[in-house]
């Protein structure tokens, strides 16, 4: 049975690439179609063939096409390395033919072939790498010799010296092998010298060992001289001595010079102080400990300096220094000589410690990563670290791989945040320069604005936009910084135009100011006109503040000055007392006394006194002998028999300054008036009450009399009698309506004198303090009162209850005689009522609890009409609360009353 074919696989049986890849166009299935295609594959066919089969398979069935696409892919990624391997491989080649290779160029090959995809496992970039490794490798070497070599030559030139130091004779037997040394290291020199490497070291190499080659060689044949001159010094007495000073005197030993000479020179030897020793030893002891620790930590670079210090305060100071630490500086140069393959160790140690930091910066959780900003810098400080350790040893090609991969993995993340921080930048960047045309296009539309000080407001919300509108780099603000001047000084010229006009302006006003400060008057009004002018041009033009100020403070000066002048004038007249001023202050300094005894009688004179003082009464007394006294029952009129004229003319008081003088003379009931004073009319009489409207309930207040036949009177001065109001005869006078309540100018008399400013400021606190000292007596008095009534209560002491004068004024005579009654009486049961009564008549506060019983009793005595007010039977009700019987809580409740009803 045959299988139906599909029309696609009819139409692709003809396809010219069937035949090539095996039938790949004819499958029936897709599985089947890239099976034939990898089949194919096997076989190696060409890059066109592939490509021509890819396209037109591609089209037809992609899944079968997908090995084809990794085949060609894989083709172009070799073709693309082989070109790059071509590429790198001709570098390499290159800094292997140049006769002088740079070190730092071979070792950023391999760096930047692995960064660039080279496949430098593969040859030729694998001979090529091991090529230059080896390369730099005996150039390193090279120049680990030269140091070498170098602290060698030091060590040679140092043991040279110390010989110096020793008898000469022992240094003639140490000749010989210090020779072969120094000709075995300019040997060995110049087998350095001859390396091939030798032009590819660093350029501080060569002159290092030439100077370390010239140094020995001036040092051994300085020795060799010394030696020579010692030798011939001793065969010969009148040969000249060595320069050597521990040769010199061994030879005059032997020549047998006298004693006093060495004895002077060894007198002279020991006279080098203690002192100059001990800073010598401190000075070594401080050299030989940078040294150690140099040598310890590994630090290459460090450690020639401090090995040098060493040996210069050996050299220097020989004598003064022992053996032991003589013996310590050359086992610390010993160990700083063989540093070099030490410090390869400690390098290797360091490299892997900056390893393990780059691979720990993307270790650590997504929280704890460091930002972007600290991740370049944290880059940067372990590059800067890793070239440090470069200088100081041999690299590690091995680590170097490790923490540059480590390094650029970790470098991402910095480029994700670069790629943030440009495009914030750019958002800066177009945000300053909207504010910009914004600001030109504000600057435009308010050129024939006038309001400066809205303008000023705005163009400082412009620049606290532009300090706000985020961060640019040094080189986008230096670009965008001038055009913002530019725009903001064109929008600050009006402004700046006005401010120079306002400043003249000003500045005129100062000059006014000058002048009318120094003018010998000074003029109130034209003061304040020149400050409202002043103000009125501050208000309209703004200023810089600290320039403003200035200017006011300049303005302000003369006035101030002027004023200054005027007050001292008027101190200097006010400390010049007047004998009305002296009167003043005797009577307030009297006051005071009195305040201090807590007499109120004696305070109430000393205030009366004091008022007599200011109205100036006293010295009207002494002036003006005091007038016959006139009984108040005769009128004036009697002496001469004649009427007054009008009833507006009634004088009730004398004229000038003796209106309040005291009387003094005269018995009760006589006045002193002038015989053509008229009789003070009689009060009119007060009209009953009939009816009052409101009611009683606490807080509200009574209503005022109010009958038809009282609101029709003459306005609103009725109460003063027919003709009193306002159109009346009387208007005007002492006591007619709407201002009878002050007589005028001439019924007053002439005025006191004006008070200096001791005597006002004595007088006002004088009177102060007493009034103050009357209200405490009057406070505490009132208290006493109160504690003895409820005292006389408890105990039921009529001998205790206080007087009537105590009581105060609304207790007489009758009420505290029935007050007494109760008193005397054996205590019975008070009515609730009646407390309830005292407190509606003082409208003070009922306990809660009773709230309801007071109520109650309000509308029962709305009901009772003809019954009287509890304002009216206070002192009955307190009667009855004394005839009951003591209770504690009636007590405080009957005190809260009593304090309202007894000031009343």
């Amino acid at each position: 049975m045959n299988t139906p074919v599909s029309p696609k696989s009819n139409l692709a049986t003809n396809h010219p690439l069937d035949e090539l890849t095996g039938g790949a166009f004819s499958a029936p299935t897709s599985g089947e179609r890239a099976a034939r295609v990898r089949d194919w594959l096997a076989k190696e066919p060409s890059h066109e063939e592939m490509s021509e089969v890819f396209k037109e398979l591609s089209q037809r069935d992609r899944g079968a096409a997908k090995p084809l696409k990794e085949k060609l892919d894989e083709h172009k990624r070799l073709k693309a390395q082989e070109a790059i391997a071509a590429d790198w491989a001709a570098k390499a080649q290159g800094l292997l033919d140049h006769p002088r290779l740079n070190l730092a160029d071979a070792m950023a090959w391999q760096r930047d072939a692995a960064r660039a995809g080279a496949p430098l496992s593969r040859e030729p970039l694998s001979s090529l790498k091991a090529s230059l490794v080896e390369r730099v490798k005996a150039i390193e070497d090279l120049q680990h010799r030269v140091q070498v070599e170098r602290e060698s030559a030091v060590l040679m030139a140092q043991r040279i010296e110390v010989m110096s130091t020793k008898p000469w004779r022992d240094a003639q037997k140490s000749a010989p092998a210090l020779g072969e040394d120094v000709a075995a290291w300019q040997l060995q020199a110049s087998t350095l010298s001859d390396d091939p490497q030798w032009a590819s070291v660093e350029p501080k190499f060569p002159p290092m060992l030439e100077g370390s080659r010239s140094q020995l060689q001036v040092v051994w044949d300085a020795f060799e001289a010394a030696l020579a001159q010692a030798v011939a010094a001793e065969s010969d007495p009148q040969a000249p001595l060595p320069a050597v000073p521990v040769w010199a005197d061994e030879l005059r030993v032997a020549r047998g010079e006298p004693a006093a000479a060495l004895a002077q020179k060894s007198e002279r030897d020991g006279k080098a102080s203690q002192e100059h020793r001990a800073q010598v030893m401190a000075e070594f002891e401080r050299a030989i400990v940078v040294l150690e620790r140099e040598v310890a930590e590994g630090h290459g670079k460090a450690t020639p300096k401090a090995a040098a210090d060493v040996r210069n305060v050996v050299k220097t100071h020989s004598r003064l220094i022992g053996p032991e630490q003589e013996a310590r500086a050359h086992a610390a140069l010993k160990e700083a000589g063989d540093l070099g393959d030490w410090q390869r160790w400690r390098a290797d140690q360091l490299r892997e410690e900056l390893v393990a930091k780059a691979e720990g910066l993307l270790q650590a959780p997504e929280g704890q990563r460091l930002g972007g900003r600290k991740m370049q810098e944290t880059l940067r400080n372990l590059r800067d670290q890793w070239k440090t350790t470069d200088q100081g040893g041999l690299p590690n090609h091995a680590l170097w791989k490790r923490f540059d991969e480590a390094c650029t993995a970790a470098h991402k993340l910095v480029e994700t945040w670069l790629v943030q921080v440009r495009q914030q930048a750019d958002e800066h960047k177009a945000q300053r320069m909207a504010i910009i045309d914004e600001l030109k296009a504000w600057t435009q539309a308010h050129a024939d604005n006038t309001d400066w000080k809205s303008q000023v407001r705005e163009l400082h919300a412009f620049s606290e936009r532009w300090r706000g509108a985020g961060h640019l780099s040094e080189k986008a603000f230096a670009e965008l910084q001038p055009l913002w001047k530019t725009a903001m000084s064109a929008a600050h010229s009006g402004l700046e135009t006005a401010q120079k006009q306002s400043v003249e302006r000003r500045r005129a006003l100062i000059e006014e100011a000058t002048v009318m400060g120094a003018a010998p008057q000074l003029r109130i009004d034209a003061v304040k006109a020149l400050q409202q002018r002043w103000q009125a041009e501050a208000h309209a033009v703004p200023l810089d503040r600290k320039q403003e100020q200035k200017l006011w403070e300049a303005f302000r000066q003369p006035i101030d000055e002027a004023f200054s002048r005027k007050s001292s004038e008027r101190e200097r007249a006010a400390t010049e007392l007047n004998e009305h001023d002296q009167r003043v202050l005797v009577a307030s300094k009297a006051l005071d006394a009195a305040t201090a005894t807590e007499d109120a009688q004696a305070i109430r004179a000393a205030m009366d006194a004091l008022d007599s003082a200011l109205r100036g009464q006293a010295e009207a007394r002494a002036a003006t002998p005091a007038p016959a006294p006139v009984p108040a029952a005769v009128p004036a009129a009697a002496s001469d028999g004649t009427q007054p004229d009008a009833p507006g003319e009634l004088q009730s008081e004398p004229q000038g300054d003796t209106a309040d003088a005291p009387v003094e003379g005269p018995a009760e009931g006589v006045v002193t008036a002038s015989p053509e004073a008229p009789p003070a009319p009689k009060p009119a009489p007060v009209k009953k009450v009939v009816a009052v409207r409101g009611d009683d309930r606490p807080g509200m207040k009574k209503a005022e009399p109010a009958g038809r036949d009282d609101r029709r009177g003459s306005g609103r001065d009725a109460r003063n009698g027919p003709g009193a109001g306002r159109g009346g005869p009387g208007r005007g006078g002492a006591e007619s309506g709407r201002w009878g309540d002050r007589p005028d100018r001439e019924s007053r008399g002439p005025m006191a004198p004006r008070l200096g400013d001791t005597a006002f400021r004595a007088q006002r606190n004088a009177v102060e303090h007493a009034e103050a000292a009357l209200r405490k007596l009057a406070a505490q008095a009132h208290g006493e009162v109160l504690t003895q009534l409820f005292k006389a209560w408890e105990e039921r002491d009529v001998e205790q209850l206080p007087t009537a004068q105590a009581l105060g004024s609304r207790v007489n005579a009758a009420t505290r005689g029935a007050w007494s009654q109760s008193l005397s009486v054996a205590p019975g049961k008070a009515s609730p009522e009646t407390l309830l009564r005292l407190e509606m008549a003082a409208e003070t506060p009922t306990p809660a609890e009773f709230l309801s019983e007071r109520r109650m009793l309000q509308l029962q005595l709305l009901t009772r009409r003809n019954d009287p007010a509890p304002a009216e039977t206070w002192s009955q009700d307190v009667a009855k609360v004394l005839a009951g019987g003591y209770d504690a809580a009636v007590a405080r409740r009957l005190q809260t009353v009593l304090k309202v009803l007894l000031k009343r």
